[in-house]
Parts: C-alpha cells; sequence; structure tokens
C-alpha cells in the first residue's frame, strides 16, 4: 500500500470553543472520545438485548416446529385475536384452573363414594383397611418383597391432606387401591385366603372404576386443552414483549446513528491541518492498524469517494483529500 508517502492529515478541535480560545488538543480529542465511548457503552447494551430477542426467537422457531397438530389448530384458531382478548384471557387463567381444581375433587369424591359403597363396605375388606400389622403377624419379610405398602386408611388420608401432599388426580387414588390389593397378592401364595381375597375386590373395583372412567377421561381431554391454550397465552405474552423489544431497539439504533452521524460531521467541520510531528504520530498510529482495522478505514473513506477503490492489492490513498480517515483513527 503507497499510503504513507502521501500521508497529509487533519486534527480535531471543539466544536464549541470560541474565537480566539483553542484547548489544548489532548482536551480537545479526550471530550470527543468520551462521546464515542459513551456511545459504545450504549450499543453493548443494546446489543446484548438483541442477542436476548434473537435467542427467543431461535428457540420459539424450535418449539413451533415440534408443536402437536391440536397445539397448531388451537394457534391457528386464536392469531387473529384482538390482545384484548388475550389480556382477558390471562386475567381468567387463575379462575380457569381454580374450575379444574373444583371438577377433579368433585370426581375424587365420586370415586371414594364409589370405593366406600362397593369396596369398602364389602366383607372382605377388613385385611386391607389399615396397614399391614407386620410384626403382630410376624411377617419379617414383608418390606424386603413390598416395595410400597398402601391401605385404604392411608388412602382416606392422602385426600383428605390439606398439606399439599395430598391427591391431585383421581388417576392417582385409582392407583394406589390397585396397589392394595397387588400388594396382597404378590405376598401371599395364590391358594392364600388373603390372596383370594383381594384378586376378588381387585375385580369388582375395575368394573366399578369402568362405571367413572368416561368422566375421567373427559376431564383429561379439557385439561389438556387447557393447558395447551395456556401454553400459547404464554408463549403469546413473551412474542408481544419480544416484539415491542424488537421495535424499541430498531428505534434506539436509528438515534446511535443519528448520533455518530452527527459526531462525524462536527469533527468534519472543526479540524485544522495538522503540523509536521502530529503527522509523523499519525504514520505511527496507521502503521500499528490491524489489517482488519485497516480495511474498515479504506471502506469508510471509499462511502465518502466513490471515486476511490478500497480493493486491491495495492492502494493509492490522498490524504489531503482523505479528511474522514483521520476522524476514524481519532476516535
Amino acid at each position: 500500500m503507497d499510503a504513507a508517502a502521501s500521508l497529509q492529515d487533519v486534527q480535531i478541535i471543539d466544536s464549541e470553543e470560541q474565537p480566539q480560545q483553542q484547548q489544548q488538543p489532548s482536551l480537545r480529542v479526550d471530550h470527543l472520545g468520551q462521546n464515542v465511548d459513551q456511545i459504545f457503552l450504549q450499543v453493548d447494551q443494546l446489543e446484548k438485548r438483541l442477542n436476548e430477542v434473537e435467542q427467543f426467537y431461535s428457540k420459539s422457531g424450535k418449539k413451533q416446529s415440534n408443536t402437536s397438530k391440536a397445539s397448531s389448530v388451537i394457534r391457528d384458531r386464536d392469531k387473529d385475536k384482538p390482545v384484548t382478548s388475550f389480556r382477558r384471557r390471562q386475567q381468567d387463567a387463575s379462575r380457569r384452573e381454580a374450575s379444574a381444581t373444583r371438577r377433579m375433587q368433585d370426581l375424587m369424591r365420586q370415586f371414594n363414594q364409589l370405593l366406600q359403597k362397593h369396596i369398602i363396605a364389602h366383607q372382605w375388606a377388613g385385611p386391607f383397611k389399615e396397614p399391614v400389622d407386620v410384626v403382630g403377624l410376624g411377617l419379617h419379610d414383608y418390606y424386603e418383597i413390598i416395595e410400597k405398602p398402601m391401605d385404604f386408611s392411608t388412602i382416606e388420608k392422602k385426600w383428605k391432606a390439606k398439606d399439599g401432599t395430598g391427591y391431585t388426580n383421581v388417576r392417582e387414588m385409582c392407583a394406589d387401591v390397585r396397589l392394595i390389593f397387588k400388594n396382597a397378592m404378590k405376598y401371599n401364595d395364590e391358594r392364600h385366603d388373603v390372596h383370594v381375597m383381594a384378586k376378588t375386590l381387585l375385580d369388582k373395583f375395575e368394573e366399578k372404576w369402568l362405571q367413572l372412567l368416561p368422566k375421567v377421561d373427559e376431564e383429561d381431554e379439557r385439561r389438556k386443552r387447557e393447558e395447551a391454550e395456556a401454553h400459547l397465552d404464554v408463549q403469546f405474552a413473551q412474542e408481544v414483549t419480544h416484539a415491542k423489544m424488537a421495535r424499541d431497539l430498531n428505534a434506539e439504533l436509528d438515534v446511535v446513528d443519528k448520533h455518530l452521524k452527527s459526531l462525524r460531521d462536527v469533527v468534519l467541520q472543526n479540524c485544522r491541518k495538522m503540523s509536521t510531528e502530529e503527522k509523523k504520530a499519525l504514520m505511527t498510529v496507521l502503521t500499528q492498524l490491524s489489517p482488519e482495522d485497516l480495511n474498515k478505514a479504506l471502506l469508510i473513506v471509499a462511502q465518502s469517494n466513490p471515486n476511490f477503490l478500497a480493493t486491491g492489492q495495492e492502494v493509492d490513498l490522498d490524504i489531503d483529500a482523505q479528511v474522514i480517515l483521520n476522524t476514524l483513527i481519532l476516535s
């Protein structure tokens, strides 16, 4: 590059300085440098927010590609609804959840009534009403065979629990009832009375459970739909938030761009020719630039001068005609 042979550059002065009252060059450069530093700090903050928005849309795109057909139908149905409709659904979220909880509690009450009437009231239910008396019956290997003991009194306590440890779904109660009888059948030989009683009651229970099952299935389907809608509500809220972030970022970047252009104009309008010593100092700075930074400088020069070619093995640069280069170096 044959730039060093014809280097002649300019030095920046403060745009607000009064005639006959010049500040020292170092102070003027420091003042402009502070402005540039502030802009760079703002750009860094904008970049972090931009990365957050990009990550959200990247993850959102992957999730959408894996959603079920049902969720896609719901999204298509709701995509044209006004934001007010979404906000109304958000406000009703707690009410919908409370309603779902009440419906499930009602199903568990019906299940308990079925259990009390047809199973616990049965003449063979006695051995299963309380925990197995392992010590009293001398069943020393009971806990080695049975991993999770279960009985009707434990189910009753868990159903009525108010400390958050109780049942949340009727299917959990159903699973524990089955466990009572399967434990008895597992521990006792099939010819043992307890085994026969457990098998008989289990068959009877399964018969009665089938009567309640359609209601349970219906509630499960309803919950799936409501959970899908709630998930879409959350996703939509996130999309609205990040869309606003994207619009705000665009506006702020426009402001930063205007500030940079304004700062550049101030620099270009307030400059003087450099002394020989200052030219030597600038040439030293130029020689210390990395190839990447030097190429950036040439591209900036090309933007201001359409006749200048920034590409090529060798580039002739007339510093007298390229005031913008000094702007880049000093900033």
